[in-house]
């Protein structure tokens, strides 16, 4: 069993495993174990399921990182995880029990999301329909990458989120019992500052501010990854 970290990556939504690329090669040449994990979107508790068992097949401890609405995912997923020895959250939401990433949305004033989202309807396996939310590539940019060259390209390779994990209360806050690290993002249009503050005081988390979008872990991968290397080195 390894004595370092794996560093697990978990992404957000409009957002897809690639959007770590930078912070992976940082990671990966300070020889820290990483994995990127596919977040499915679909609904808080069953992506938090599915990054638990994620967790559960790496071997030895873990670091779980998550951007924006991969907060929430890490927050539930690592509850009773005794190998996870930190969380980071980058432009993330922290919830507490009973809180969804909607609520914490709006919570504080400031995020511009709302108006530049496009609705689109999906089925369920059991064929029922819901509906899932994209930015609409032409606001992509401004609204979510304004600092990111490719955010026109990251705009065609969104992800998008049903809305009912948007909506999707926690039914668990890890970070109660696990250390905190966050990353805040002043230039975020998504998630307001005020909001990301809030809830990494609440918290008690590590915290460092930096002048970006929310695409951080795009355009400022390096301060992204210097946080994460202080989580796996907190306890050594």
């Amino acid at each position: 069993m390894t004595t370092t970290p794996t560093v697990v990556l978990v992404h957000g939504a409009f957002a897809d495993s690639s959007s770590w690329n930078g912070v992976i090669d940082t990671l990966a040449a300070e020889g820290i174990p990483v994995l990127a994990a596919a977040n499915p979107l679909r609904g808080l508790t069953s992506d938090a399921d599915y990054i638990a068992s994620v967790v559960d097949s790496v071997d030895g401890p873990v670091v779980l990182a998550g951007h924006s609405y991969g907060g929430s995912v890490i927050s539930v997923a690592a509850q009773g995880k005794s190998q996870v020895t930190a969380l980071v959250y980058v432009a993330a939401f922290i919830p507490e029990i009973g809180e969804s990433a909607l609520e914490l949305t709006g919570k504080f004033p400031g995020s511009t999301l709302g108006p530049t989202t496009r609705p689109a309807t999906y089925h369920r396996a059991d064929g029922s329909e819901a509906t899932e939310l994209y930015i609409r590539r032409e606001e992509f940019p401004q609204q979510f990458a304004a600092d990111v060259p490719t955010a026109a390209t990251m705009a065609v390779t969104q992800r998008p989120v049903a809305v009912a994990a948007l909506e999707e209360p926690a039914a668990a806050a890890a970070w109660r019992t696990i250390p905190a690290f966050a990353l805040l993002t002043t230039a975020d249009k998504n998630i307001p500052v005020e909001a990301q503050r809030f809830m990494a005081e609440r918290a008690g988390a590590d915290t460092t501010e930096v002048d970006a979008s929310h695409a951080v872990s795009v355009s400022r991968p390096d301060v992204v990854a210097d946080l994460i290397l202080r989580a796996v080195r907190h306890n050594r």
